[in-house]
């Protein structure tokens, strides 16, 4: 069963969901499903949905001995 449902969002979030929309040959409705849907699978799993790359790079520092002061001892070398 479909339902409608009225957003009221600025002209302008309009106008870049609709070139959005129509780029993705979809249309604005369907692209407010697909978030939905995919807000109801992350709360169904628990856990946020990372991008493929971001996944793939999740945990790859997790050995390693650095951390937050290092960095900032690298950035402070690196701006001298």
């Amino acid at each position: 069963m479909q339902t409608k449902l009225t957003l009221r969002l600025k002209d302008h979030l309009i106008r870049r969901a609709k070139a959005y929309a129509s780029e993705a040959g979809k249309s604005v409705s369907q692209l407010v499903a697909d978030y939905f849907a995919l807000l109801d699978q992350t709360a169904a799993t628990g856990e946020d949905t990372l991008p493929p790359l971001t996944r793939s790079l999740y945990g790859a520092l997790a050995p390693s001995r650095l951390d937050e002061a290092d960095y900032y001892t690298y950035l402070k070398e690196k701006h001298r």
